[in-house]
């Protein structure tokens, strides 16, 4: 008996004293991130029979069990990846939503003030301070774009190092959690029981992994894990790890794109497998927030640029010059064609150019409206198949918006792709048209050191002869796109009922529009229309418009027999301001996106998007972090260390261990009395 009550002792003293160590053990570590409590699990001894019934033979500790829930902790990762992301989103987003919205060092008031000093220039021509004002407010205007779109690509560069350094992170933690698979599979397979430790150590580092990317993990049945990333692409398997990269991508050398590792070498992950966590958040931001960013600014530049020199072409400059006459300067602005970037892999000698298309014009005979441009923010892949054919896609939204095969041109979305070589099957290059116009946009130096080449006059003019009697009025024309001056002056003399005298190729409408002949033109030769009366009805000029060689003039009144006009070269007139009138309508006039868009309207398209891209951000991150908190109170009432719970516990091992050591003393002094029995 008294064995017994030795041996049973020895086990309560042994399960009390395991139970002190697992409650000290949970009591330091209290505040060790991702650790569990641990308590143990006792079972009684097999009892021994007697002729008296079953004696039970003390207690015994199974195990050191975790509280461990592996939903709970799911779900904390789950909550944690998207908080992780959105906190990277919404960082960088507030950046450029303040740079952007600036009042006073964003895009809108620099173009304000540059359109105000177009508006002095067009108020008075002759003036050299209005229009050394109007230089001034394109230089500061150029500059803003300019700062911004360096601002925009200074946040990029960050971002590429920001991305590198969360690679390495996340090959480091994938490293860990292999080193800890093996060890986890010896320390079970050596002692079958969980290395309890271990495996929170693992979860604390798929925790921190899921910080910077989601991750899914499986277990095996020697108790390792497999993570992966993406749509299953391989991160740990077991004691191996498959390292990500981060390296320059195929497509554009200053871009850091993510690669897997494989024995064929580095595979470029498309960007879409690359969500959660800070990484995701990032790659996120740059694809959706950034590059759209750059690109509209850019548009906008370019489009700003195409449509002003346009129309600035097509006027005079103080001293009497026009397009065509030596030292006459028609581009006020200059932006780069647009980039293009061959392929890392190409393995052909395949080669292509591309250039901005011209502007859309007020389109003939009378020239109404403005120039507009077609250009988007998208960039564009081009990408070799067999036998030299090619196709072009436009990738915001992966359609294919063109092809050929051999050297050729394809026109698309206001530039022009022309293949000069043909690659090889799998060739790419990729296009983007406005990515660094903001950055580069100039102006003609000529032109800033010179405010009398600005060209704010009209080319043309027609005067009436001083003795007309008649109320015919002969507007003061406007010219389009290649027009002539060639044959000026031009009379026009009125009869009773006709207008004639013109003699070069010139056409004349009703207002109904249809055309009177002036007779016919050879269309191999070009040679000049024969004279044609313009015919009035019943004493009323209902002719709507003259035009011919790019330029239009509208009539309004009866003239009388013999009232004469002339149209003639705009010689002398540093008064005209009427060029700089139709570029101070620019302002106003739809000259993006296909003529839908004002330059302020798309910028501040680009302003409200980020703005609410930033304030959805912040939303979602903040519902997340509630979300977040609310798994991580779920997953702590079943595995965090409650410090009241523990010290209670402490006084029960106590007090379990002070009684077991009095049974084991019983037992002692009984063992002894049989010893002294003589």
């Amino acid at each position: 008996m008294s064995s017994g009550l030795i041996g049973i002792g020895i086990s309560g003293i042994k399960a009390a004293q395991l139970g002190l160590l697992a409650t000290e053990h949970n009591i330091v570590n209290a505040h060790t991130p991702g650790y569990s409590r641990q308590s143990t699990v006792q079972a009684t001894n097999i009892s021994v029979n007697t002729g008296s019934g079953a004696i039970g033979q003390g207690v015994n500790v199974v195990t050191i069990k975790r509280q461990y829930d592996s939903y709970l902790t799911g779900q904390v990762n789950t909550a944690q990846t998207q908080v992780s992301s959105l906190s990277a989103q919404y960082a960088q987003l507030s950046q450029i939503d303040i740079m952007l919205a600036d009042p006073d060092a964003g895009l809108s008031p620099a173009l304000q003030d540059f359109f105000a000093g177009v508006q002095q220039v067009s108020a008075n021509p002759s003036s050299l301070p209005a229009r050394q004002s109007m230089l001034t407010a394109a230089q500061t205007l150029v500059t803003r774009f300019e700062n911004l779109d360096m601002r925009l690509s200074e946040i990029g560069s960050q971002l590429n190092g920001r991305i590198v350094s969360a690679v390495s992170d996340i090959n480091a933690y994938a490293s860990q959690i292999a080193d800890l698979n093996q060890r986890i599979v010896v320390a079970q397979s050596g002692y079958s029981q969980p290395p309890n430790d271990l495996l929170d150590q693992r979860d604390q580092l798929v925790n921190e992994l899921n910080k910077l990317i989601k991750v899914e993990t499986s277990t095996n049945s020697d108790g390792s894990f497999n993570v992966f990333i993406g749509t299953g692409q391989q991160l740990v398997v077991g004691g191996r790890t498959m390292e990500i990269t981060a390296q320059a991508s195929n497509a554009d050398q200053t871009r850091i794109a993510i690669g897997m590792q494989t024995a064929g070498g580095n595979q470029e992950l498309p960007e879409s497998l690359i969500v959660g966590g800070e990484l995701g958040g990032l790659v996120s931001f740059r694809s959706n927030s950034l590059d759209p960013s750059i690109n509209e600014l850019g548009r906008v530049a370019a489009s700003l640029a195409m449509t002003f020199n346009a129309q600035y072409g097509l006027g005079m400059d103080l001293g009497g010059r026009v397009a065509g006459d030596t030292g006459f300067v028609g581009e006020l602005f200059s932006v780069p064609d647009p980039k293009v970037l061959p392929g890392a892999m190409n393995a052909g000698t395949g080669s292509l150019t591309a250039s901005f298309l011209p502007p859309t014009a007020p389109s003939a005979p009378k020239y109404e409206g403005n120039f507009y441009t077609d250009l988007t923010t998208s960039d564009y892949l081009v990408t070799f198949g067999a036998a030299g054919a090619y196709t072009v896609t436009r990738l915001s939204d992966k359609q294919i918006v063109g092809g050929g095969s051999g050297p050729s041109a394809v026109n698309i979305d206001g530039i022009s792709i022309n293949i000069t070589a043909v690659g090889v099957s799998g060739d790419s290059f990729t296009i983007k048209p406005v990515s660094e116009a903001a950055r580069n946009i100039e102006l003609d130096t000529r032109i800033v050191s010179d405010p009398r080449l600005v060209n704010a006059g009209a080319p043309v003019r027609t005067m009436p002869n001083i003795a007309n009697g008649g109320s015919m009025v002969l507007s003061q024309g406007v010219v389009g796109v290649g027009y002539s001056i060639a044959n000026m002056p031009q009379t026009l003399t009125a009869t009773a009922t006709q207008l004639t005298g013109l003699t070069t190729p010139w056409r004349a409408v009703y207002s109904d529009g249809s055309t009177i002949p002036a007779g016919p033109a050879d269309p191999l030769t070009a040679a000049p229309l024969s004279a044609g009366p313009i015919d009035l009805v019943n004493g009323t000029a209902t002719l709507a418009g003259i035009w011919t060689e790019g330029m239009t003039f509208s009539v309004n009144g009866r003239p009388a027999a013999g009232d004469a006009f002339t149209i003639e070269k705009n010689t002398g007139g540093v008064q005209d301001g009427r060029n700089s009138l139709l570029f101070a309508k620019l302002q106003t006039s739809n000259t993006i996106s296909g003529g839908t868009a004002t330059y302020q309207s798309s910028y501040a398209r680009l302003v409200a998007e980020n703005g609410i891209r930033t304030r959805e951000a912040k939303v979602r991150m903040e519902a997340q972090d509630a979300v977040l908190a609310q798994a991580q109170n779920a997953r702590d009432s079943l595995s965090a260390v409650n410090i009241d719970e523990e010290a209670a516990n402490l006084m029960r091992f106590q007090q379990a261990y002070q009684a077991a050591a009095k049974v084991l003393q019983v037992g002692n002094t009984l063992f002894d009395t049989i010893l002294s029995i003589r």
